[in-house]
């Protein structure tokens, strides 16, 4: 539905909103960790073109901290950062200045103009360093702890004792960052006269942001609009709530009385834009002769960066998922959440699932290595088999609820994987990698979905959650379009906008299709109840005996006995139309049009409704990938000759988004794997902050990805759905690491990987 316009450059993204805004630029600090000594910011105001420079000392809420989004008892020293920092900068692209000017060059030259002076301080710059505890990245934070968490099920240390073999595995996953097409932006106006704020943000839950704002600035919720208009990618990073702009902008429209814009460039999303994936594992696993897993002990850390707004979701994530679809009837996983000083970290496409499955997928490997068996028969050994669902993983969740997976069937996808994947190519320097994985989706709490028949016999159907990119009016207008027999093309989705559906979470985690797709189901359903009951009296039948189809209401077996949904849309509302495709066909039964009893308890005029869905748990897609690499022994390139993907997201909607969904996440996980690495120096310094020096895969680097499906629908809501925005992504990692393990003979135990790590590995092993 979206295509059309979007490739034709059709859309309308927040940078494309003018309206003559003032534009703004962002002092940032230079250093990863350093005392702010003085901040004189004369020179930028006085520069011709500037209307404003903001510190922390001009904002009413300067001193204050920014929101802490998913607090954790665990999370025993939480801290986040300020709009602007004041005092202490703690990663190199904090800000501590907000120019706002005429336009954006104008802004740019007065940033210059701003004279900080900093104090600098030892810079602790990854998760090791920050464990050794040598420096603080916040003082009162002994250890550099924010957070540790410890939990079994099962006996581990009795276990692990009687377990004939046993092996240890010191496993390293460094940090990504999401990188997509549209960057950050922001625009505000504010309206004297009508007391009204309206945001335009490149987020993903404008209805959060919405919130958040009205407690800020002491309005009420109705005066506030948000709307995220096309967003050009958002992958976790646009989820955070706040990021300083978000307060900054319209704070500044409010202050000066004209629209106010943000939008960032390349550089300030590679270094003040949230990232992730950082962990270090420490395993001990145990298992019998024939690879089957007995017990497995992880202690891993995980680099929280400077701040930890998102609490502890990411290794939470990582704990409860380590496991995959295999059986362990005893673990034991303890995670450390360790400060540094580079930028937060919260979700990126994963979230804390890669690492895990890099961490368990790897230990299969190791462990079929020791034993000198088959890896795909050890896989096969240790799967979790279809009757034992609903199964309980005896760690908890994301949600604060135990991880239950709630259907699946592993076996069958290893074995279309293995399928699919067919014989290993001829050639030198071949290897085969295979990972199996789960992925929770579909958390909580709620969505909500507003559906309405149009007297023209349209469907207007909104949503608060955003589309980033997944075909969302796509997908939706499909469930609506059948709840209400009406053509897929007859029905339009608004999303993101807090005007037409003020409620609701956002899109992250797997979920819009799971909670966003069932609201939607929800709210056609008591439009199609309210359309039967209607059209029944006014066709004096049995709402029993309605049919809606083709666009009409009708009595099953007479067709001809009918009326266009639009005339049932006239007739639900009282007051009768002049106008209208409805309307016409409403009017033959004006002979008999009558008051009619008052509105049943609770039901409203108009044929339209809002449906509500709130999951009993997560829902749990799996699948399995696997792929054939070549590498080059002179080079060390990597060639993908083969890559399957197999995958279980319950009932599939829409195969061809579906695709999509997979075909780019597996280009993201290639691109994580091999290719995107953040080049960090002991200073903090992010030295790859473009495009020239990060790398991304090319086309010509993903290569054709062939897919199959298996259908486990899912028991815990009406359409059997779960969610598959993720799949694509977890386990490439794993499937590299493992195949490029079986081409050149040398263990594989970090991510990501290049030329020159594959020759430094190779040249350690001769």
């Amino acid at each position: 539905m979206e295509d059309d316009r979007l490739l034709r450059g059709h859309g309308r993204y927040t940078d494309d909103i003018g309206e003559g805004a003032l534009e703004c630029v962002f002092v940032r600090s230079p250093y990863a960790h350093a005392r702010i000594t003085s901040i004189d910011v004369t020179a930028a105001r006085d520069l011709p073109g500037v209307v404003a420079v903001y510190t922390a000392a001009d904002l009413p809420f300067g001193d204050r901290d920014l929101p802490l989004l998913i607090p954790h008892p665990n999370l025993t020293h939480g801290r986040t950062q300020r709009c602007l920092a004041s005092e202490v900068v703690r990663y190199a692209g904090e800000a501590v200045a907000f120019v706002v000017a005429e336009s954006r060059y104008v802004a740019e030259d007065a940033a210059e103009l701003a004279q900080v002076d900093y104090e600098p301080m030892p810079v602790v710059i990854t998760p090791e360093a920050a464990l050794r505890a040598e420096h603080l990245v916040h003082d009162d934070v002994p250890g550099n702890v924010a957070a540790e968490m410890l939990q079994e099920a099962g006996d581990v240390d009795g276990a692990m004792a009687q377990a004939p073999h046993r092996l240890k595995l010191r496993l390293r996953y460094e940090r990504g960052a999401a990188n997509p097409m549209e960057a950050r932006a922001v625009w505000a106006r504010w309206s004297e006269a009508e007391h009204k704020l309206t945001i335009y943000d490149s987020t993903q839950s404008p209805t959060s942001i919405r919130g958040g704002l009205a407690v800020l600035f002491g309005l009420p919720e109705s005066n506030v609009e948000v709307i995220a208009p096309d967003v050009g990618g958002g992958f976790g990073p646009k989820i955070m709530l706040f990021y300083p702009d978000e307060l900054l902008v319209p704070f500044a429209a409010m202050q000066l009385g004209r629209p106010v814009k943000w939008t960032e460039d390349r550089q300030e999303h590679f270094t003040a834009v949230n990232q992730e994936r950082g962990q270090v594992h420490e395993v001990e696993v145990g298992f019998d002769d024939d690879g089957r897993l007995l017990a497995l002990s992880d202690d891993f850390i995980h680099d929280g960066g400077a701040y930890t707004p998102y609490g502890i979701i990411l290794p939470i994530i990582s704990a409860a998922q380590l496991p995959g679809p295999y059986r362990i009837p005893n673990y034991r996983v303890r995670f450390r959440d360790l400060y540094t000083n580079a930028q937060a970290t919260s979700p990126y496409r994963g979230a804390g699932r890669p690492h895990a499955c890099f961490v368990m997928e790897r230990t299969l490997d190791a462990i079929a290595s020791e034993l000198k068996l088959e890896r795909v028969e050890v896989r096969r050994r240790n799967l979790i088999q279809p009757d034992a669902f609903p199964y309980e993983v005896g760690v908890l969740w994301q949600d604060g609820n135990m991880t239950v997976y709630d259907s699946g069937n592993y076996p069958e996808l290893l074995d279309r994987a293995v399928k699919l994947l067919g014989p290993k190519p001829e050639g030198e320097n071949v290897g085969m990698g295979i990972a199996a994985y789960v992925e929770g989706t579909g958390v909580g709490p709620y969505e909500g979905a507003h559906v309405q028949v149009l007297v023209s016999g349209k469907v207007m159907a909104a949503t608060g959650n955003p589309n980033q990119g997944q075909a969302h009016a796509t997908v939706w207008a499909q469930v609506v379009a059948d709840e209400l027999g009406v053509d897929v093309k007859d029905v339009e989705i608004t999303s993101g906008d807090t005007r037409r559906m003020p409620w609701g979470i956002g899109t992250f985690a797997s979920r819009s299709a799971v909670l966003v797709g069932n609201a939607m189901h929800a709210g056609a359903r008591m439009v199609a109840e309210k359309a039967k009951k209607i059209a029944a009296d006014h066709l004096e039948a049995d709402p029993a005996d309605i049919e809606l189809a083709g666009g009409r209401a009708f009595v099953k077996g007479s067709p001809d006995k009918g009326m266009p949904l639009g005339a049932v849309a006239v007739l639900s509302n009282p007051v009768r139309y002049a106008f209208g495709g409805g309307t016409e066909a409403a009017t033959q039964f004006a002979g008999r049009s009558r008051p009619g009893p008052p509105l049943p308890d609770g039901e409203q005029p108009g044929l339209e409704a809002t449906g509500y869905y709130s999951p009993p748990g997560s829902t749990w897609a799996s699948g399995c990938h696997a792929a054939y690499v070549r590498v080059d022994p002179r080079t060390f390139r990597l060639e993908i000759l083969k890559y399957v993907v197999v995958h279980d997201c319950g009932r599939v909607i829409n195969p061809l988004v579906l695709q999509g969904q997979i075909e780019g996440g597996v280009a993201q996980g290639i691109g994580g794997a091999f290719y995107e690495r953040l080049a960090y120096d002991d200073d903090g310094q992010l030295r790859n902050a473009s495009f020239m020096e990060f790398l991304m895969p090319y086309a010509t680097e993903v290569p054709p990805i062939e897919i199959d499906h298996i259908e486990t629908p899912s028991p815990l809501n009406p359409l059997g759905v779960k969610g598959a925005g993720e799949a694509g992504v977890i386990p490439v990692g794993a499937v590299l690491a493992s195949a490029i393990e079986d081409a050149l003979g040398v263990p594989i135990t970090e991510m990501p990987l290049s030329p020159l790590k594959l020759f430094e590995l190779s040249q350690a092993g001769c």
